[in-house]
């Protein structure tokens, strides 16, 4: 209806009239150039407006009809605490209370709700968080406010708590976190305290939450091999710390937790002097069992293939780092050293060398790396170099006799060998000795053939020379060097000719991994990926699984209880790739890749 009509007018004006009340909104009829049409004839285009702080202040004014306990719908009970609140603001916040309020649940209706197990203070909190989005965080606190969190559903708030929990971890609080983690389904921070328990153990099993743990959970941290520890001592001695905490309700317990130490993995000394003598481990069977196998593994080398097991897959951090040196690489000559964490997965710059060498060898003598021969892009060498780790510092030895790129080297009771190579002119058989007490270097007997880019490797105290070129073709032959008799003796040869080879040694038998057949002339050729296995007792070479891919001049190293297939050059690419080969499974896997694609790198694991 129009309200009341004007002065002079009749009902024929109400149309008229109707159209006057539009000049509250700025429109008086339809001659107007103000029309509505006419606007829309003359716009240039349509505006939406949007108030940047709409919904801040619609939120805070709905805080305010909180705090003033104005158009509530709702009572929380907590304990003794009432929580007055808005259905629709607690439904927007939480799916938990979305849930309730919006699926014809019990509570959709009633006026009060009590929560069982829930803390007051914790729903509180989280309730004027729906309305602020804001919560505080305190240490004595954030454990109980993560928990209702979990329950209500608010993901934002239970990531924030445990961002909060892992800045707080601590050698004393980290085994309860990662407890409280798992409890709560928070994996994430689970991860997170585990991790921080393992890298930190040393310091852990010093505190009460260690000596606290239920068997269970104690077999379940010995079980890791990521325990950072320096040796398989510590682990013993933090058990026996567990156990002396309550030795009457927990020696029921250690037959089965003594199987979570690799026992076969510490010195015979320390397993006779401080493990055999116990009485308690005289009592129980399965100690003594453990125990025994322990002293097998040792007394009896020769049958360690057939031992193997989980108490003989060492720990990562016990196994050293490994590193890899130089090497030849799209720019002719890597001097770059890398060294691979195992625990992290990851390889990272550590020195550079001291100059560029070539088709060079490395092995650790007396606790340093020693660099041998190679070439240095215009001419063979027969320097030497001594690295050491620990101060990053070089020291030049005296040099070998012969110059020699392509050799191979190997320590063997003590002395290091270069074997074969190449001195610039001509493939060589020469092979040479230095003695770390004389400080000199000196010949021994000569191989029956020239090998050069050989494959050398020690096994049962005797030097291996595997494969190599001889000048006119790649070889399959196969020499062993008993260091007693000073002979050299033919081994059966490989099924492959490999030039390039790469070779290892694990549980017993020699490993002979890629390499190329190919003539010096075609370079390019096609490289192996296949994997030959030798067995000293047999003499015989069996193929086993194949890399995942043909290449040359990788490195092969055993680390921990694997072989390590790092780098070669597959006849386009020099390879970053790193394959690790199980000989417990025969099968291969990967690890981090190099930072720099390398062929001929040369590989050492130093330990501390």
């Amino acid at each position: 209806m129009t309200g009341s009509q004007g002065e002079g007018t009749n009902s024929n004006d109400e149309p008229q009239d109707v159209k006057s009340e539009f000049s509250t909104f700025g429109v008086r009829g339809t001659s107007s150039e103000y029309s509505i049409s006419s606007m829309s004839a003359q716009s240039t285009g349509d505006e939406c407006f949007r108030s940047p702080c709409h919904a801040e202040n619609s939120m805070a004014r709905m805080e305010s009809y909180l705090q003033k306990g104005q158009l509530t719908d709702v009572v929380l009970i907590a304990g003794s605490k009432r929580i007055p609140a808005h259905r629709l603001i607690l439904s927007a916040g939480s799916e938990y209370f979305s849930a309730m309020f919006t699926n014809g649940l019990r509570e959709t209706n009633l006026s009060e709700i009590e929560l069982q197990d829930v803390d007051g203070s914790a729903l509180n909190a989280l309730v004027q968080y729906c309305y602020t989005g804001r919560v505080e965080l305190r240490e004595d606190t954030v454990e109980t406010l993560l928990a209702t969190a979990c329950l209500l559903q608010l993901p934002a708030v239970v990531t924030a708590c445990c961002n909060f929990l892992k800045r707080q971890l601590h050698p004393s609080n980290c085994i309860g976190i990662c407890l409280f983690a798992d409890h709560h389904g928070c994996a994430d921070l689970q991860q997170a305290a585990h991790a921080y328990t393992t890298e930190h153990f040393m310091e852990v099993v010093r505190n009460q939450e260690f000596l606290q743990l239920s068997p269970e959970e104690v077999s379940k941290l010995l079980a890791s091999d990521d325990l950072n520890v320096p040796n398989e001592e510590a682990v013993f001695l933090a058990l026996m710390g567990w156990l002396r905490h309550d030795p009457t309700n927990r020696k029921n317990d250690l037959g089965h937790l003594l199987a979570y130490v690799k026992l076969p993995l510490l010195p015979p000394s320390f397993i006779a002097d401080n493990i055999e003598t116990i009485p308690i481990f005289k009592e129980i069977r399965a100690c003594q069992d453990l125990i025994m196998e322990a002293l097998k593994y040792h007394l009896l080398p020769e049958r360690r293939p057939l031992l193997q097991s989980a108490r003989t897959h060492p720990r990562k951090s016990t196994i050293g780092s490994l590193y890899a040196i130089g090497g030849m690489y799209a720019k002719k000559g890597a001097t770059n050293i890398e060294r691979y964490d195992l625990r992290s997965d990851s390889w990272h710059h550590f020195d550079e060398m001291n100059g560029r060498r070539l088709q060079f060898g490395v092995a650790i003598v007396e606790g340093k790396i020693f660099v041998v021969g190679g070439r240095d892009g215009l001419k063979t060498l027969n320097s030497v170099e001594c690295y050491d780790p620990n101060t990053k510092t070089w020291t030049t030895l005296p040099s070998m006799t012969t110059h020699r790129h392509g050799l191979g080297v190997g320590v063997l009771e003590g002395p290091l060998y270069a074997v074969g190579g190449h001195d610039g002119w001509s493939y060589l058989n020469t092979v040479e000795r230095w003695d770390p007490q004389a400080c000199q270097w000196s010949y021994v007997a000569p191989m029956s053939s020239q090998r050069s880019t050989v494959g050398v490797a020690v096994l049962n105290n005797k030097l291996y020379a595997v494969g190599g070129r001889d000048g006119s073709s790649c070889l399959r032959s196969v020499e062993c060097y008993d260091p007693h008799t000073n002979k050299w003796v033919a081994c059966s040869p490989m099924a492959k000719r490999r030039g390039g080879v790469g070779v290892g040694v694990a549980n017993g038998y020699l490993y002979a991994m890629g390499g190329h057949d190919a003539p010096a002339s075609n370079p390019s050729a096609s490289r192996f990926d296949c994997v030959e296995r030798y067995d000293p007792k047999t003499d015989t070479w069996t193929m086993v699984a194949s890399m995942s891919s043909g290449k040359d001049g990788i490195g092969v190293i055993l680390f921990g209880d694997k072989l390590f297939s790092v780098g070669g050059y597959d006849g386009h690419h020099y390879k970053t790739s790193v394959e690790v080969y199980d000989p417990q499974t025969n099968e291969w896997s990967q690890a981090a890749p190099l930072n720099t694609g390398r062929a001929g790198t040369c590989l050492v694991v130093w330990k501390n």
